[in-house]
């Protein structure tokens, strides 16, 4: 298990951590005369083999590095600008399933509790953690884009990026009030955020915006818990069992 989480979180480093918006738009454009395509691919196959650290790893890295060129350059070729969202979906469940089918063949697990090592935590809390910052953020960009508004009233100056900073610290937030069995915090703070909020948002007298922002939050609430979620039945050794009994 520890490996597949190494895995996850190269892969959530190299493609959201490590890699600009302009290094996106120029393999748009660029297709596969874009140097930081062939760059983006060996950034990949770097981390993983750093946080793998088995130089015997080599060769299924190169798999991921290749694969994950391939899967690229496929995406900005097919792609058009009404079928992104639909493209990244495809894109990050074929590279999921590359590293899904790596792990196995590199390490053939049996799906038992023991499967599960209580030194795998750490790297699960780091995995999830990533997972909530810009990963998160840009899924729930791509997932709301469809109903952005034409035109947004000015609500007053805001700071740069601060929307974004503050869906992860609300993303944190949750997943620490979830993993510590504290549902009533999520609560108080999913209100909170209305109150300072929406109440702004009163004062636009824009409907659509309204609704563009809670979509919005509710969709970072529903991230945030479900990872938290995940985690726990990871913790509690859920997810073997039930593998266990489905296999049975």
């Amino acid at each position: 298990m520890i490996l597949l989480l190494k895995l996850i979180l190269a892969h959530l480093l190299s493609d959201f951590i490590l890699q600009p918006e302009s290094w996106i738009r120029e393999k748009e454009f660029k297709q596969q005369r874009s140097p930081k395509l062939y760059l983006h691919a060996m950034i990949h196959g770097v981390l993983t083999m750093l946080l793998v650290w088995d130089i015997t790893f080599w060769p299924p890295a190169v798999v991921i590095v290749v694969t994950h060129y391939v899967i690229d350059l496929s995406k900005v070729k097919f792609q058009k600008a009404h079928t992104k969202k639909r493209w990244f979906i495809i894109d990050q469940l074929l590279h999921i399933i590359v590293l899904g089918g790596v792990w196995y063949y590199w390490q053939r697990p049996d799906f038992s509790p023991v499967f599960f090592h209580a030194d795998r935590n750490v790297i699960l809390f780091i995995t999830a953690a990533v997972f909530l910052t810009s990963p998160a953020s840009l899924i729930i960009k791509i997932l709301i884009s469809q109903w952005t508004p034409d035109t947004i009233p000015a609500l007053g100056a805001s700071l740069p990026d601060a929307g974004k900073f503050i869906g992860i610290l609300e993303r944190f937030l949750v997943f620490i009030f979830v993993i510590n069995n504290h549902w009533e915090a999520v609560g108080f703070l999913l209100a909170a955020k209305s109150v300072f909020r929406f109440g702004n948002l009163k004062e636009s007298y824009d409907r659509k915006l309204t609704e563009y922002v809670l979509i919005g939050t509710l969709l970072s609430f529903s991230v945030a818990l479900a990872v938290a979620i995940l985690v726990s039945a990871i913790l509690n050794d859920a997810i073997p069992k039930l593998l266990s009994i489905v296999t049975l």
